[in-house]
């Protein structure tokens, strides 16, 4: 089996026809007969031939030792995307002994973010040799392809099992489409598309081919988010109406409109692939490599960036579905070219499967909500710079970022209540959940079908801070129904050459 990475940046109980319970993703649905109707390779890998009801993998040590894994047994894997987020799920990939990297794309030889979160040099040729140093020690002879356009490497390197996606967010659909209509597994990057009509179209797709998918938000695997499900499912705070989220990050375009100045291209640097689907513009650094998640064409903002993380504790807990309303409550300034930092907006959800209505804010930059009442005098809320507040009639849960530690609060609430009775299995690892439903296992817990809906939430409140005021949101039809001139935010259009339908 092989996966590719283009540099950029709740699971619930599902059951198989023998009631054998594993890791799905809040979906009582879910239906694996599918899973593995692409090719007999993968049945093979998943060990299913005589397994109808239950995931088994054939010990190492039958193989040949307990480090030894049969070359068939192995996900050959593609990385779309380099940049720091591309490297750091590389190296996530090098201590799975049954996955491989052996192709790479991605339009920059490399880039500096030593002033940048992931810190180091990325790009195609570090992250190259990365991935060489690390395959050559079981193999001497080993050599990564590298391309930069990775249309061209899924057409050349037939022996592909699954991509993973870490490219900036408007490359996110047209990667995953293409890689899913060749049949390939699919990891992408949060979040999981640019706007609510992309994701649609790839959650449409992914459930169509039936192959693994997962998205990176990978608080989503981390045991804080399974204890806020079981917190809220066992009453501990009672019936939750409102639910608060934060995070310090945004801002990252500076000023309004865009860069002026025409900078040379920097050398290794193909700026028209790096655009991809948008229309053409001069080349600057204000855009790539980084601090692209600041521009409307090319990323979604905090939003888009920490909320579809900060949040998804509340969403998976409390199952919801389609918000009624989006309201951007403030931010800085509006900009039809960047996304400004210090948000506050707040999704309004009604009735639902035996809850009442629930209010959901968000909070970014300098913003954040106000100080519960009953925490404890010098205690931190959150982490800081990140976490959540989740609020109901008899209580509240504080967490931090990434699912983090979630608490009763103040804290002799926590100890007097204990531990919620365990109802969710646990990850054995966001990457390593990805690559057992590669092989056959029980599918991810951000899988498209859960990670569509989650990013069609959180894209709503850009859509509304862009709209500029309260949007009413139809979501079955996936229509704004107060706003005509919104619509626009819900799908794009896209530079000739380039069609969800075809790509």
């Amino acid at each position: 089996m092989m996966i590719a990475s283009f540099g950029g940046e709740g699971c619930d109980v599902w059951e198989r026809g023998s009631g054998v319970t594993g890791l799905g993703c809040f979906d009582e649905r879910t239906d694996m007969s599918t899973q593995n109707s692409k090719c007999t390779r993968r049945q093979f890998l998943g060990g299913i031939a005589g397994a109808a009801a239950a995931f088994t993998i054939v010990p190492r040590y039958v193989l040949g030792g307990p480090k030894f894994v049969a070359p068939s047994e192995k996900v050959y894997i593609a990385v779309i995307g380099c940049g720091g987020q591309g490297r750091t799920n590389a190296r996530g990939l090098f201590g799975e002994k049954d996955a491989q990297i052996v192709a790479i794309a991605d339009p920059m030889d490399q880039a500096d973010y030593e002033e940048w979160y992931y810190k180091g040099v990325a790009g195609r040729l570090p992250v190259k040799a990365e991935v060489e140093k690390r395959y050559s020690q079981d193999n001497p002879q080993f050599k990564c392809k590298d391309y930069v356009d990775f249309r061209e490497m899924l057409d050349k390197e037939k022996n592909i099992d699954a991509v993973l996606c870490a490219t900036p967010d408007h490359w996110h659909a047209f990667v995953t489409l293409n890689a899913i209509r060749r049949g390939k597994h699919v990891y992408c990057e949060k979040p999981l598309t640019h706007n609510i009509a992309e994701a649609r179209a790839v959650a449409k797709a992914a459930a169509e081919a039936g192959v693994a998918t997962q998205m990176g938000n990978q608080g989503r695997s981390d045991e804080g988010n399974r204890i806020t499900s079981e917190l809220v499912w066992d009453g501990a705070i009672g019936e939750v109406r409102e639910v608060h989220a934060w995070s310090s990050t945004g801002g990252w375009a500076d000023g309004r409109g865009r860069p002026t100045g025409q900078p040379p291209i920097p050398k290794g640097f193909d700026w028209q692939m790096w655009l991809g689907p948008k229309a053409d513009r001069p080349y600057h650094p204000a855009y790539a490599p980084y601090n692209w998640r600041g521009w409307w064409e090319f990323g979604t903002g905090a939003v888009g960036d920490m909320a579809v993380h900060n949040l998804d504790p509340a969403f998976a807990a409390l199952k919801l579905g389609h918000p009624i309303s989006v309201e951007p409550v403030k931010t800085a300034f509006l900009d039809s070219e960047v996304i400004a930092g210090d948000n506050h907006m707040v999704w309004e959800f009604g009735p639902q499967e035996g809850r009442g209505p629930v209010a959901v804010h968000w909070y970014d930059g300098a913003l954040q909500p106000e100080r519960p009442a009953e925490l404890e005098p010098g205690r931190r809320m959150g982490e800081g710079d990140n976490g959540v507040l989740i609020i109901g009639t008899k209580g509240t849960i504080m967490g931090g970022g990434w699912s983090k530690s979630p608490r009763i609060i103040p804290e002799s609430k926590m100890k007097a209540y204990g531990r919620p009775p365990q109802k969710l299995p646990r990850s054995l690892g966001h990457h390593r959940d990805w690559l057992n439903a590669c092989k056959g296992g029980p599918k991810a817990c951000s899988d498209f079908s859960y990670a569509a809906r989650l990013t069609e939430f959180i894209l709503l409140g850009d859509v509304a801070i862009r709209a500029g005021q309260k949007i009413l949101w139809d979501g079955p039809n996936m229509k704004v129904t107060n706003v005509p001139e919104a619509q626009k935010f819900v799908a794009e259009s896209y530079r000739p050459g380039f069609d969800l339908a075809t790509i």
